[in-house]
């Protein structure tokens, strides 16, 4: 078992960002980590959280790290490694959380997989056990981006994955592969007979929508609806409004153009598909979202926020009615100073914050204090 302490002094004193209703909040750094990409906080207050290169940690709001054993062999390299981390709705009494990963396959292939397990939290320190693979993605090809594997659970308990493009673009728009799409599962990976596509093969029955690119945010409001947002290619970043069925349009359209500068046809050249509530250029490269529900902050009730890695932000987004038309909207933008990779709400409404790479520190987000 091993435990790490930090001190304060070793990751920076506190900051003050300003809210655009005038607030000030302080921006506290609890401790450090090599490459973290997720978190999710346990019952009792402590929280997981995941670094790429393969290590899961428990973690007490003090910032005391304990290394949990026995997680899963992952596929290291680009944009793989271990990802996200979740909770079953009913962990506290079966102690169940899933993990998404990037695994290696047959020769240089690679894919992203969801295992979930039991947390056990003995005197010889905290392990895994009882591991199940319960998804994968479908086919492993080469390369090592658009992984995507956010996880979430919806309010009837069902699991919804967003699997990544793994930047070959065409698979999100095939119903024989499984790459580009949100899938949808029961909690213990069987597919359930309601998804909407029942007709066009096995592996399509467990998608929820298709035609998407790398989808690294995915969260459900307090009315049900699930948001999602997904990167662009050069400009496009976008937010949707997930509705079963429906596609999403990548790589036919989007409002961004191809790396090699050509242009790609915008989203309104077809209203078959479904276009974005709010879309970004310059992008904002997003990653991580919740939708926050606390009372530490009411005016940020039913607010986005999301983290921005090259945009090294955290941006906050209001769903409402636009006069446009829209759903949603960027409100504010606050300048982190640094790429934030992960964004949740704490047990007290304080909103935490994940940056990204090496040394990345874990931030508490509070309404500053009067001294």
């Amino acid at each position: 078992m091993a435990t790490f302490v930090f001190a304060a002094s070793a990751i920076a004193q506190s900051f003050d960002l300003n809210t655009a209703g005038g607030q000030t909040v302080t921006a506290t750094p609890v401790t450090e980590f090599n490459e973290p990409w997720a978190m999710t906080f346990l019952p009792g207050g402590d929280l997981l959280v995941t670094e790429k290169p393969g290590k899961l940690f428990l973690v007490t709001q003090d910032g005391e790290k304990t290394e949990i054993r026995s997680v899963p062999e992952v596929d290291y390299g680009g944009q793989g490694g271990l990802g996200d981390v979740i909770l079953h709705p009913d962990h506290a009494d079966n102690k169940i959380i899933y993990l998404s990963y990037a695994e290696a396959g047959d020769g240089d292939t690679r894919g992203a997989a969801v295992a979930r397990a039991v947390l056990e939290r003995g005197t010889d320190g905290p392990s895994l056990r009882d591991i199940d693979v319960i998804w994968r993605q479908q086919p492993k090809v080469s390369g090592r981006g658009h992984y995507s594997h956010r996880l979430a659970f919806a309010p009837d308990g069902k699991l919804f994955i967003t699997s990544g493009d793994r930047q070959k673009k065409t698979p999100a728009q095939d119903m024989d592969q499984n790459l580009g799409k949100i899938i949808r599962l029961n909690d213990d990976g069987s597919v359930p007979q309601d998804n909407p596509f029942q007709d066009q093969g096995d592996l399509a029955k467990t998608f929820w929508s298709v035609g998407h690119r790398n989808m690294l945010g995915i969260a459900f409001d307090s009315n049900g609806a699930l948001w999602q947002h997904e990167m662009g290619p050069r400009g496009g970043d976008e937010i949707n409004l997930i509705e079963p069925g429906r596609n999403y349009g990548w790589p036919v359209v989007s409002n961004g153009d191809n790396y090699d500068g050509s242009g790609i046809p915008e989203h309104d050249t077809r209203p078959d598909f479904a276009a974005p509530e709010v879309y970004w250029n310059p992008v904002i490269s997003p990653s991580g979202l919740v939708i926050y529900a606390g009372a530490l902050f009411p005016e940020w009730q039913g607010s986005g926020f999301i983290g921005g890695l090259s945009s090294q932000a955290l941006v906050r987004v209001v769903f409402e009615k636009q006069n446009n038309g829209d759903l949603a909207t960027e409100a504010e933008r606050f300048d982190m100073g640094a790429r934030i990779r992960e964004v949740e709400q704490g047990p007290d409404g304080a909103l935490w914050l994940l940056e990204d790479r090496a040394g990345g520190r874990l931030l508490k987000l509070m309404p500053k204090t009067s001294d």
